[in-house]
């Protein structure tokens, strides 16, 4: 019976391992926290049972092992986590007789700031509670931070760093098209808080908000004084109440009522006791402190049927399962529909129709799926695109599967196309914003790229639509008939095709020369024969022509719309020492605007650029030579030079 339960504890502990690595260090989900939860106190219950807990136990360790480039640092007291409850009758078991504050538990990041002398010095990451990550800079553009304060006496604070509903949802929509969205915001904000490059962390908005004070300020003798200190000199500080074991159950009623108004995602609150003298006695044990206990909300989980398995075809062209059951009423609203997220989910759940589930409201917001009962698996995973007809395909990436639509002409991805095919690099339409595109499908004035020629015929119609007049529609008109000079590289991006750049289609014209009907119909042979387009491209490539809609645009528009140009190329230098040299470039740039400039300059020289690090690479460029990048990684297991840009300019100059 102990082996039994040994050899259980090992599959949770391995389980659990990597579920907590891909979230805290992939910034990724492989299950739901309903999940892990469960499985996490299934394991702790089996080692309290035992007496035994395994080398890895999730139970033992506290936040991610560092693992990147980012500067690491020693805290100078270990960081805890905090032991759980799903029982408000533990919270008022643990407060007693004692006052305590009950707070938000923010789903972020959490830091340390240290100022001295007014200033902010220093901001560390929790890391894995002994060692974290310096981020200073990337601290100094949180939108809510004081870079300096009104003491001059030495100040330490701790704090959870956070992106908003507002901001996470903003940034996945502006991600380009075959780009993977960030799933919440707490991966999101992870990811932004340990950028080695402060100018990304600042356009993601993160913010700060402190709860606690670890050192200065005055010797206040309860924790809520600390808090309204940090208040009045410039800290945005989480929302705390003061309870009692008499009004305990009615606060915590107060901050469920609240969760759906906040603008942050919070995944519980936090029971601290507000007397500094005596939390300070009560010391802690060898994971937790003893003076506080994080209380996570109690799932309400309600069971039904599943009746259907809807498929949405996003504007990215992933095809989303929403699982459709028989509504029941979960905390206080009525619930019949549930994202799956995606084909490894669906598959690990075994759902069929008429299975019996039961189903909750994850951080009481977010409709998901706990558990199938019946595991039928009789789901058929669509073959055709529900909304275009476009045969699907199936795509793994970092463990997991996702459905595609893989037609970028397909109705549902239609806005995003359209974006693209307007952009600089591409038709370079000017004056052709996302809002209007859409007030124009929504219309039906255009319906493929070869409309957008034709719509001088709703002149009167555009010309009273908000925001036009007579000369916003001539600047328009005027803009699209300037793009119909075009050169053949420039409209094979435009097309939107997947995994296909400006740089890839300039390899794809050259070695066609410049040849539309021969490209329309090459082979994925002799595709993958052109030194920079692999396996991957080429099938993209050749799927995008396989699609007669797809072929019969491109034909129109080559043949009635569009002047596609050959530019004559200027001639190269023979002393050249970058003609008919392969590079790769990662990384951020400083010398040029960016990457696309960079890669500009080495094609005018007669080198070419691709995007991953092969065999035929002939230099990488990466300001950052000791990052561990995958690319870096692989250019140094090849032997291929990793070149600064300083390294580059030189090169030119030889």
């Amino acid at each position: 019976m102990k082996s039994n339960k040994m050899e259980r504890m090992k599959e949770l502990v391995e389980l659990l391992g990597k579920a907590a690595y891909a979230y805290e260090q992939e910034d990724r989900e492989i299950m739901s926290n309903f999940e892990y939860d469960a499985l996490y106190d299934e394991l702790k219950a089996l080692e309290e049972e035992t007496g035994t807990i395994l080398a890895g136990s999730v139970t033992q360790k506290v936040g991610y092992e560092v693992a990147s480039s980012l500067p690491k640092v020693t805290h100078p007291k270990r960081m805890l986590s905090l032991d759980k409850t799903k029982e408000v009758s533990r919270l008022k078991s643990f407060l007693v007789n004692q006052e305590g504050l009950l707070s938000w538990k923010l789903d972020g990041l959490t830091i340390v700031c240290t100022y001295e002398e007014g200033k902010l010095v220093s901001a560390v990451t929790r890391g894995n509670g002994q060692v974290g990550e310096e981020i200073t800079n990337n601290a100094r553009t949180f939108k809510n931070l004081p870079l300096t304060i009104d003491t001059k006496e030495r100040l330490v604070l701790r704090g959870e760093a956070i992106i908003t509903y507002d901001d996470f949802n903003r940034i996945n929509e502006s991600l380009a098209e075959g780009e993977e969205k960030y799933k919440n915001p707490r991966n999101l904000c992870s990811g932004s808080v340990r950028q080695l490059n402060p100018a990304i962390t600042a356009k993601r908005n993160v913010r700060l908000y402190a709860f606690t004070l670890v050192e200065g300020g005055p010797n206040f003798e309860t924790k809520s004084e600390q808090m309204d200190y940090l208040a009045e000199i410039g800290f945005k500080v989480v929302e705390y109440k003061k309870v009692t074991a008499d009004n305990i159950e009615e606060t915590v009623a107060y901050f469920a009522d609240q969760i759906g108004k906040q603008e942050f995602a919070s995944d519980g609150l936090v029971l601290t006791y507000n007397n500094r003298p005596y939390s300070a006695s009560l010391g802690e044990t060898a994971k937790f402190p003893k003076d506080s206990i994080a209380f996570k909300w109690q799932d309400e989980l309600v069971e039904t049927t599943l009746l259907d398995i809807e498929w949405n075809t996003s504007r990215t062209g992933l095809i989303n399962p929403v699982a459709i059951f028989e509504p029941v009423e979960i905390e206080g609203t009525t619930v019949e529909r549930a994202s799956v997220h995606n084909l490894s989910i669906l598959e690990e759940m075994e759902l069929g129709i008429g299975d019996k589930i039961t189903v909750y409201k994850a951080n009481m917001i977010i409709p998901q799926i706990a558990e199938n009962f019946t595991r039928s698996n009789r789901i058929e995973i669509p073959a055709h695109c529900p909304v275009c007809g476009a045969q699907t395909e199936i795509k793994k990436e970092k463990e997991t599967k996702t459905l595609i639509c893989p037609n970028s002409n397909c109705k549902a991805q239609r806005l995003r196309a359209f974006v693209h095919f307007t952009t600089r690099d591409a038709m370079n339409i000017e004056g052709l914003s996302e809002a209007t595109i859409e007030k124009f499908l929504e219309r039906d004035y255009i319906e493929d790229f070869t409309s957008l020629y034709h719509l001088d015929q709703y002149e009167a119609q555009i010309i009273e639509m908000e925001g036009f007049g007579q000369k916003s529609y001539t600047k328009l008109i005027n803009s699209i008939e300037k793009s119909k000079d075009v050169s053949p590289a420039n409209f094979i991006y435009a097309l939107g095709i997947a995994q296909v750049g400006l740089g890839t289609a300039k390899l794809i014209c050259k070695h066609f020369e410049n040849d539309l009907e021969t490209m329309m119909n090459a082979k994925i042979t002799e595709l993958t024969a052109i030194d920079g387009v692999g396996p991957v491209i080429a099938e993209e490539f050749v799927a995008y022509f396989s699609l007669e809609a797809n072929r019969k645009m491109v034909k129109t528009l080559a043949d009635e719309e569009l002047r596609i140009k050959v530019e004559q190329a200027a001639p190269i230098s023979s002393d050249s020492k970058v003609a008919g040299k392969t590079f790769v470039i990662t990384g951020d740039v400083h010398h040029f605007k960016n990457r696309k400039e960079l890669q500009a300059k080495i094609e005018e020289l007669g080198g070419k650029v691709t995007g991953s690090v092969s065999k035929n690479t002939d230099y990488l460029i990466n300001n950052d030579s000791e990052s561990s990048s995958s690319k870096n990684k692989k250019a140094k297991e090849l032997g291929i030079p990793i070149l600064t840009e300083e390294a580059f300019l030189a090169l030119m100059e030889v």
